[in-house]
């Protein structure tokens, strides 16, 4: 099971009792605005079935005109007229003007921009309010049928057109009627009328026609509803079920689309409302409520991180350094923040009273260790050891009974040299290449005992200036010698590199010995960061431990295989203030360039 703090649980107890409270709001908040979506559908499709209805009714009495004119007495004094000539007589003229007066009253009874046209096939002659002249009987006979009938103008302009022949048989025959009456209207009419709808409310009502286009009002936005058309996906047979609301959905935003079909025309009427302008008030109420939801939650938040702070993390801080002081870190120290008193302020600064007296009993202890440490490693220092010690004078004295002078001389010299530098050890650093000349006299004493041996050294220059700890290299070299070269009748080479860079160094020390498989040399390398165990040997961890002590956890060994095959240690640290030095002398030789390349 996770653990999970006293913030954590309160936050999450907070949540929980909040989340009923949300959920019922959504809850209500959803059905208001079904219910409020509901009513305004059903009050915008009323007032479109309203709308449609008037522009029905005045479409209806516009086609009736033409059924009255038809009774008319001069109009059917008009049909029973022969012309002799092209011209009209005085009794013929009289009529005209009499039948151009009863147009212009008709077409004045109403308020939409109609216009009345009787065309006489005996006559050759199309009679209108202003003028009585020739038609073209083809263009005649290809435009009348039965109801309305509609002409595309222009974009989003109409022309409406209504027949009535005498005869009511004579529709496909017009050249045979006696008389044809014609009424026209423009859709104009049709955009003052959506125009005053669109006035009375937020709604953006238009006409739509699959085969014909659109009727926008006159402040229509065409390309919006050009895409609503588009959406609702017209198809034929599809008039009734595309009838009554819709919600689309158009550039990211929801559209409440209402919709009425007229029978007289067969035009749609489409209204459509964004959902936004409706719900803007329930959105103001629900950003309202999120928003105190939101303060109620932080506020709670901030509340529970109080109670977390002055009392969980106190405790958990107490539990912490419990767990270190039970791990042997005895340098751990609880910060008693704030200035008033409180409980936890006095456990803590108990605590780190309790711990100190601890420390210092342990560390009384550990500086005691230490110099019983450092007793034996110099008692062990001062030892000449017996074997190498017995190996060099057996070598003497052999080569003394064979009157090998020279071999006398050169081992007696290095021995000396060697023991003189072992004994003589009073500086905590020395320069590095002191180290290397006394690594020389070691393998030239090595050299003499085992003719086999070769050594190839590759340190560059300005690593010989490096300071280190006395007596670190030449262990290296011995460990090599003994358990690489020593242990192997067919081993002989060691290869000893440097590299400096900028203050870092790092000193190679490899072999083609019979080496260490990877998991041995895993052990090896974990038990140098450990006390030294009896059973270990003390030259590779008294090395590790000395420049750790010396130049930081960074420096130390890193054990590894060969590519010779055998065994290789790494020797790396950084001198921090021959690292500054560098840095500097580096800054100085920039600094006069940069001089000059400024100059230019």
């Amino acid at each position: 099971m996770p653990k999970y703090n006293l913030f954590s649980k309160i936050v999450v107890l907070i949540v929980v009792m909040l989340l009923p409270i949300i959920g019922l709001y959504f809850y209500s908040n959803k059905t208001s605005t079904d219910v409020l979506r509901t009513e305004l559908s059903n009050s915008t499709e009323n007032q479109l079935v309203f709308f449609q209805n008037q522009v029905d009714t005045n479409v209806e009495n516009l086609s009736l005109w033409p059924n009255l004119l038809i009774q008319d007495p001069d109009i059917a004094s008009f049909q029973e007229i022969f012309l002799t000539s092209d011209y009209f007589n005085l009794d013929t003229i009289s009529l005209v003007k009499r039948i151009q007066t009863k147009l212009g009253i008709q077409e004045s009874s109403s308020n939409w921009k109609s216009r009345l046209y009787i065309y006489s096939p005996t006559l050759h002659r199309v009679v209108s309010v202003n003028d009585a002249k020739s038609y073209d009987e083809a263009d005649l006979k290809k435009r009348i049928k039965w109801g309305w009938q509609v002409k595309k103008l222009a974009e989003g302009s109409f022309q409406f057109s209504w027949f009535t022949a005498s005869s009511y048989s004579k529709y496909t025959d017009p050249a045979s009627a006696n008389t044809i009456i014609e009424v026209r209207f423009d859709s104009s009419s049709i955009q003052d009328m959506l125009d005053k709808f669109k006035g009375s409310g937020s709604s953006d009502p238009f006409y739509y026609n699959s085969e014909l286009g659109l009727i926008y009002n006159r402040s229509s936005d065409q390309q919006l509803a050009q895409q609503l058309v588009n959406q609702l996906q017209f198809q034929e047979g599809e008039s009734t079920s595309k009838l009554g609301s819709h919600t689309v959905e158009l550039n990211g935003q929801d559209y409440l689309v209402n919709m009425a079909l007229s029978e007289t025309t067969g035009w749609y009427l489409i209204d459509y409302t964004p959902l936004a302008d409706i719900l803007k008030p329930i959105n103001q109420s629900n950003r309202l409520f999120y928003f105190s939801v939101g303060c109620l939650l932080l506020m709670s938040c901030l509340a529970a991180y109080l109670l977390y702070g002055q009392v969980q993390v106190p405790v958990k801080k107490l539990i912490v350094s419990f767990h270190k002081l039970r791990s042997g870190d005895y340098s751990v120290r609880l910060d008693a923040k704030g200035k008033g008193a409180s409980e936890f302020k006095f456990l803590f600064t108990r605590f780190n009273l309790m711990v100190a007296q601890i420390q210092e009993l342990f560390e009384k202890v550990y500086v005691e260790q230490i110099r019983v440490r450092e007793a034996k490693l110099k008692q062990l220092q001062s030892q000449i050891n017996p074997h190498f010690f017995y190996n060099c004078f057996s070598f003497i004295s052999s080569m003394a009974k064979l009157q090998d002078y020279r071999a006398v001389v050169a081992m007696s010299q290095n021995l000396a040299a060697y023991y003189r530098y072992t004994t003589r050890q009073e500086r905590d650093v020395v320069p590095f290449a002191e180290e290397l000349d006394f690594v020389h006299h070691y393998l030239d004493i090595q050299k003499l005992r085992m003719k086999r041996l070769e050594v190839t050294i590759q340190i560059p220059d300005e690593m010989l200036d490096a300071g280190m700890p006395p007596l670190v290299l030449q262990p290296l070299v011995e460990n090599a010698v003994i358990h690489g070269i020593e242990s192997s009748a067919e081993s002989g080479s060691i290869i000893i590199t440097g590299e400096s860079s900028g203050g870092s160094y790092k000193l190679t020390v490899e072999d083609d010995g019979t080496g260490m498989d990877a998991e041995s040399i895993l052990v090896l390398q974990y038990k140098l960061s450990k006390p030294m165990e009896e059973e270990m040997g003390c030259g590779l961890w008294n090395v590790h431990q000395r420049m750790q002590l010396q130049f930081g956890e960074s420096a130390g060994l890193t054990l590894g295989t060969s590519a010779m095959g055998g065994f290789k240690v790494v020797l790396h640290w950084t001198d921090a203030a021959r690292a500054a030095v560098i840095e500097e002398e580096s800054n100085q030789l920039d600094k006069p360039s940069l001089e000059q390349g400024a100059g230019q």
